[in-house]
């Protein structure tokens, strides 16, 4: 019987999210599209396409790559609800794997999918208040706080004081398998400062995974690392 209720849910959570995810690719190009009706303006065949040959190769292979690296962390639902609300790397990821880890569950199981999806639901529903309230009071004052001289440096660093906060907790806890990737990391970007974010991803990636496999056919960790 448990077999058939989980077999019930998975088929549920995948329809449902095939549903939402062609919503929101419609409603992404019909805003577009209503400008160019209400303008009455086309941009030419000819230049969007030149335009997606330049971008295909790039996006389409780190939307490959991205779908296979995040759904065995977030899960079947918490991916539909994650490519479709956006902003995995920055807050989805981050608190799927917070929840999963507080609850004491492995992502790969029941207990874990579930979790995911509702941290991950949690997450867009409180970003979406938090933002709307803060557009709502700060919009009068933004601009004097962003070109304040004294605030002014404080924003630039909001995203590299988010993760170190957020890594600092993962490299202490697994240092081993942390220690290559960090190095690797650090190296692209002393050669490369201006590589993309979507590229350093996956470059990451590939450091950390074959950094702990080396690793642990070498004998240098356990289980537990």
């Amino acid at each position: 019987m448990a077999k058939n209720t989980n077999k019930s849910y998975f088929d549920r959570v995948h329809s449902w999210g095939r549903i939402s995810t062609i919503t929101a690719l419609c409603v992404l190009l019909m805003f577009p599209m209503a400008i160019c009706l209400y303008l009455g303006v086309f941009p030419p065949i000819e230049g969007v396409l030149k335009g997606l040959l330049k971008l295909i190769p790039t996006y389409w292979t780190v939307a490959v790559v991205e779908v296979l690296v995040y759904t065995p962390m977030l899960g079947a639902g918490g991916t539909y609800l994650s490519f479709v609300t956006g902003n995995i790397a920055n807050l989805k990821l981050p608190c799927a794997i917070s929840a999963m880890e507080g609850a004491n569950v492995k992502a790969n199981s029941e207990e874990g999918e579930v979790i995911s999806t509702i941290a991950i639901a949690t997450s867009s529903i409180v970003t979406t208040a938090v933002l709307a309230i803060g557009i709502i009071a700060f919009a009068p004052f933004l601009q004097s706080f962003t070109e304040s001289p004294l605030l002014k440096p404080a924003f630039a660093q909001v995203l590299p004081a988010l993760f170190g906060a957020l890594g600092a907790g993962y490299f202490i806890k697994h240092w081993k398998i942390s220690f290559f990737p960090i190095l690797v990391m650090i190296a692209v970007l002393v050669f490369s400062p201006s590589m993309g974010a979507s590229t350093l991803l996956f470059v990451g990636i590939v450091a950390s995974v074959g950094g702990a496999l080396f690793m642990y056919n070498k004998g240098m960790l356990d289980k537990k690392n």
